[in-house]
C-alpha cells in the first residue's frame, strides 16, 4: 500500500505462508487480529464516565471523550500501525520480537546504546505477557456482566460464570484452534455488524433531537475537553486508551494473514463498526445522561439484550483466544531467539505450522486469569489494571520503528523523527495517564512484565556464559583429527550423532565420551542447531553438511524464530546432501550439565541460581527435538557459573 510522500521500504511483501483470496484472508483477520480491539466497546466508554477517574456526564465532556476516541483510533491504529509500523516486517512476520530481530547488534552509534534498545525491546515483549493475562479476564467478565443489566438477580453468579468460561477456554487449547478458527471470522463479522447497527440506531435517534454526536469528529472538542478539565482531563486518557489496546495485535499477527487483508478488514468492517458503536454510546449518554450505567448494553433494545450478551461472550472468547495463541507464539519466538529455555511445543495442526500449544504457558495463563477474576470481581476494577502494559509496549515499538526506518530504509532524520514524534505524543500521553493506575491494580501487569523480563535476560546471559565455558572446554578440530589419525581409537559399527551448540571445534561431550569409553563410532556427525533472526528458513538453506575426514562430519541446521527444530527433518535433509542415517544403527549423544552457582561468571548470585533452576526444569533435549528416547545416551558434567 504505497503512500504519497513516504519512501518505499525493502520489506513490504506478503509472507510466504499467506495464501488465498484477499477477502477470505480479511475475514480471517477479523476473527484473529481484531478480537481484542473489537470487544473494547464493552468497557472503554463506560470507564470514562463511570470508572474511578470518570468525568461528569455532560454534553461537552461526551463530545470531548468521543473526539479523543475517534482521533486515537485514527492516529494510533489507522496511521501508526496500519500505514507505518506494518511496513517494518521481518520477512512478512510482525511483532516486537520480530522487529527487535531486524536491529543488527553491530549497527548504531555505540554498543551501549544498542544494548539499551535490545533491553527496551525485551521489556516491551515481557509487558505483552501482562497484557495477555488481563485481556481474557476483563473481556469475558465484561461480557457476562451484561446479565446484570437485565436483572440484579444475576449479580452473584457473574464471577462464577466467567471463571467457568475461562477454564473451559483454556482446557480446549490442547485440541487446537483449527475447528474453532473456522468460525472466528464470520462470528466477528456478525459482531462488528451488530454493534455498528445498534450504534447507528442510537445516533439517528439522537440526531433528530439534539446537535449530532458526529460533530465530535472535530478535534477542537478534544482540545476544549483538556482545557476545561485540566489535570483530570489528562487522567481520563487512562480510560480512553482502552479503545486502542488491541493495536499491537495488528502488528504481531501480520504474518498469519498479510498486511493487505488486515488493512482491508480494518477500513471496511472493524473501524466503521467500532466508530458507529462508540458514537452510538455517546448519543445514548447525551439522550439519557446519568440514567446510563452500562452504555454498551443499554444501547440494545430489551428483547435483544440476552442475544447480545451471548454474542458478546462469544466475541470475548475469540478475543481471548487470539491473546492466548499470541502468548504461545511469543514464547516460541523467545525460545528460538535464545531468551527462554525450551518448552514442550505441541503442534495441533498437520497443515498450519503456526498453530501450537504450550502446556506450561497455558496452565500459567489459566491460573492467573482465574485468580484475576476472583480477586478483582468486576471488569471496572480490572480496567484499572489494564492499559499500562500495552501502552509501554506501544512506546517501545515506536522507538524500535525509528531505528529500523533510519538504518534499514535510510529515511532522513526529519522524516523519521517527525513521524515518530507524532506517535510518541500519543504513546507517552497514554502511558503517563496510566501511571496513576499503578496503585489501583496497574502494578499487576508491571510485576508480570518485570518477572518475565528478568527471566528473559537471565536466561540469555546464563546461556552465553555456559556456551563460553563449553567452547573453552572444546578442542580445535584440526588438532583432534590429527590425533585420531596418529592414535586411532577403536571404531565400532554405526553412527554417532553428537548434539553441540558450538558449530566450531570438537565438543567436550565427545572428548568426555572418548576419554571414558575409549571408542568411537565409524561415523560421527557433530550436529549444531542454530537460530536465525528471520521467521523461517527454506529447506534448501536448512542444512549444511561438511565432511572433515576420518569418518567425521559437521552438520549445521538453521531454523527461524517461528519454527521448531525436529531431528527427523534434519536427518532427512542430510540424506539429500550425501549423508544418510539408518535410525536403528544411530546413537545420539546429549550432554546434561549440572550447574553450580559457585563459579566466576560475571552474573549476580541470584541470577546464577535462577538460571540453574530454569535449566533444571527445562524439557530434555531429546523430548524437545523429538529424538527417539531409546537411541539416546546422556553424559553428565558439572559446570560452575
Amino acid at each position: 500500500m504505497p503512500t504519497a510522500g513516504i519512501p518505499e521500504t525493502q520489506s513490504t511483501h506478503e509472507h510466504s505462508h499467506v495464501h488465498g483470496p484477499t477477502w477470505f484472508l480479511a475475514l480471517g483477520a477479523l476473527g484473529v487480529v481484531y478480537g481484542d480491539i473489537g470487544t473494547s466497546p464493552l468497557y472503554a466508554v463506560r470507564e470514562c464516565f463511570i470508572g474511578p477517574h470518570a468525568v461528569p456526564i455532560s454534553p461537552e465532556n461526551i463530545l470531548g471523550i468521543l473526539s479523543l476516541v475517534f482521533w486515537s483510533l485514527i492516529v494510533v491504529v489507522s496511521i501508526k500501525y496500519l500505514v507505518f509500523v506494518m511496513r517494518a516486517d521481518n520477512e512478512g512476520e510482525g511483532g516486537i520480537l520480530a522487529l527487535l530481530a531486524l536491529i543488527s547488534p553491530g549497527r548504531g552509534p555505540t554498543s551501549r546504546g544498542r544494548s539499551v534498545l535490545v533491553l527496551l525491546g525485551l521489556f516491551g515483549a515481557a509487558l505483552l505477557y501482562g497484557d495477555g493475562v488481563i485481556t481474557p479476564a476483563i473481556s469475558v467478565l465484561s461480557a457476562v456482566e451484561g446479565l446484570q443489566v437485565a436483572t440484579d438477580a444475576f449479580e452473584p453468579v457473574v464471577v462464577p460464570i466467567a471463571v467457568v468460561i475461562l477454564i473451559g477456554l483454556f482446557a480446549a487449547q490442547k485440541r487446537g484452534t483449527a475447528g474453532l478458527g473456522a468460525v472466528f471470522g464470520p462470528t466477528m463479522l456478525v459482531w462488528f455488524s451488530s454493534i455498528g447497527v445498534i450504534g447507528a440506531t442510537a445516533i439517528w435517534r439522537q440526531s433528530a433531537q439534539h446537535v449530532s454526536v458526529l460533530s465530535a469528529i472535530n478535534p477542537s472538542h478534544a482540545l476544549s475537553f483538556f482545557i476545561r478539565n485540566d489535570g483530570h482531563g489528562f487522567l481520563i486518557l487512562g480510560s480512553v486508551v482502552l479503545c486502542v489496546t488491541g493495536g499491537e495485535a495488528l502488528y504481531a499477527d501480520m504474518g498469519h494473514f498479510g498486511a493487505r487483508p488486515i488493512r482491508l478488514a480494518w477500513y471496511s468492517v472493524a473501524l466503521p463498526g467500532l466508530l458507529l458503536n462508540y458514537f452510538g454510546q455517546g448519543a445514548l449518554l447525551l439522550e439519557r445522561g446519568a440514567a446510563i450505567t452500562n452504555p454498551f448494553y443499554q444501547l440494545a433494545p430489551e428483547p435483544l439484550l440476552y442475544p447480545l450478551v451471548i454474542l458478546s461472550t462469544v466475541a470475548t472468547v475469540i478475543a481471548s483466544q487470539a491473546l492466548i495463541s499470541g502468548a504461545f507464539s511469543l514464547t516460541q519466538q523467545a525460545t528460538q531467539l535464545g531468551y527462554l529455555p525450551r518448552f514442550n511445543i505441541i503442534h495441533t495442526s498437520d497443515t498450519a505450522e503456526g498453530q501450537i500449544y504450550i502446556p506450561e504457558v497455558n496452565a500459567g495463563l489459566m491460573l492467573t486469569c482465574v485468580l484475576l477474576v476472583i480477586s478483582f470481581e468486576s471488569s471496572s476494577r480490572l480496567a484499572a489494571a489494564y492499559g499500562i502494559a500495552v501502552t509501554g509496549t506501544m512506546g517501545v515499538t515506536t522507538l524500535l520503528f525509528y531505528i529500523v526506518a533510519r538504518e534499514r530504509w535510510k529515511w532522513s532524520f526529519l522524516l523519521a523523527g517527525g513521524v515518530v514524534l507524532l506517535f510518541l505524543i500519543f504513546d507517552v500521553a497514554f502511558f503517563s495517564a496510566n501511571i496513576v493506575k499503578i496503585v489501583d491494580g496497574g502494578w499487576f501487569p508491571l510485576v508480570v512484565g518485570i518477572a518475565v523480563f528478568t527471566v528473559l535476560t537471565t536466561w540469555k546471559r546464563g546461556r552465553s556464559e555456559v556456551a563460553r565455558m563449553l567452547a573453552d572446554a572444546s578442542l580445535p578440530t584440526a588438532a583432534f583429527l590429527a590425533d585420531v589419525a596418529t592414535n586411532p581409537p577403536y571404531r565400532v559399527d554405526g553412527t554417532a550423532v553428537v548434539m553441540t551448540s558450538n558449530p566450531d571445534g570438537i565438543p567436550a561431550l565427545l572428548l568426555h565420551h572418548l576419554k571414558h569409553n575409549k571408542t568411537l563410532h565409524k561415523r560421527v556427525a557433530l550436529v549444531s542447531i542454530m537460530s536465525e533472526k528471520r521467521p523461517e528458513v527454506p529447506d534448501r538453506e536448512r542444512v549444511d553438511v561438511k565432511e572433515m575426514g576420518h569418518g567425521f562430519y559437521r552438520v549445521t541446521a538453521r531454523y527461524g524464530f517461528m519454527e521448531t527444530p525436529r531431528i527427523k527433518e534434519i536427518l532427512r535433509l542430510c540424506q539429500g546432501k550425501g549423508l544418510a542415517f539408518e535410525m536403528m544403527t544411530t546413537t545420539f549423544f546429549l550432554g546434561r550439565e549440572t550447574l553450580l552457582a559457585t563459579g566466576r561468571a560475571r552474573m549476580a548470585h541470584w541470577r546464577k541460581r535462577l538460571y540453574a533452576v530454569l535449566a533444571r526444569n527445562a524439557p530434555a533435549a531429546s523430548s524437545y527435538f523429538e529424538i527417539p528416547p531409546n537411541r539416546v545416551i546422556e553424559l553428565g558434567a558439572q559446570l560452575e557459573l
